[in-house]
């Protein structure tokens, strides 16, 4: 009786082993949204490269500020910080702002899509800085202050893509922001 259930199902598959009916679907593969569970890591580097940009416009902008000015460490930083979370939401923004959706809906997009992303970025950026032997009492002419922040920001770039590719696949973070792009 086994024999015969397994013969059945052998048979069964013989009818649909012929393919040539079926359309190539070879043109689907480019699309680039994530199924549910999972987005694929080109979206993540993407999400992360948008974010980063904001932060390293902050950072930088803030680190130089800060040292310009003479100031200490922990207000250079805290500048650098909070110019970081400015200019991140503002790109996300703009581009919300763009696709004609009004400033309050764009400025919750900008929170939920970029928060995460952001304060882990800061996170690793500043806790590698600050690490860093020499790098928070190196001035703007050094090769050291580029340096360490050029690194800091690789660094930072790495930590938070896999936390970027985790949130949109659960919809979340930039998955929001791409509902509004044309």
């Amino acid at each position: 009786m086994q024999h015969d259930t397994h013969r059945d199902q052998h048979d069964q598959h013989d009818r649909h082993t012929d393919h040539a009916d079926h359309t190539d679907h070879s043109a689907h593969t480019a699309h680039a949204a994530p199924h549910p569970g999972g987005a694929s890591w080109s979206m993540a580097a993407r999400a992360t490269l948008h974010c980063l940009t904001g932060c390293a416009i902050g950072e930088i902008l803030g680190m130089v500020i800060g040292t310009a000015l003479g100031w200490g460490n922990m207000e250079t930083m805290v500048l650098a910080i909070v110019l970081a979370f400015f200019f991140g939401y503002s790109l996300t923004l703009r581009s919300v702002l763009k696709a004609g959706v009004d400033f309050r809906t764009a400025l919750k997009v900008a929170f939920a899509a970029d928060t995460l992303s952001i304060a882990v970025m800061e996170l690793i950026d500043n806790g590698v800085i600050a690490l860093w032997p020499g790098a928070m009492d190196a001035t703007l002419a050094d090769t050291l202050f580029w340096g360490a922040l050029a690194i800091s920001l690789a660094v930072a770039f790495v930590v938070t893509t896999p936390v970027n590719k985790w949130v949109i696949g659960r919809g979340k973070g930039h998955a929001v922001v791409h509902q509004y792009h044309h």
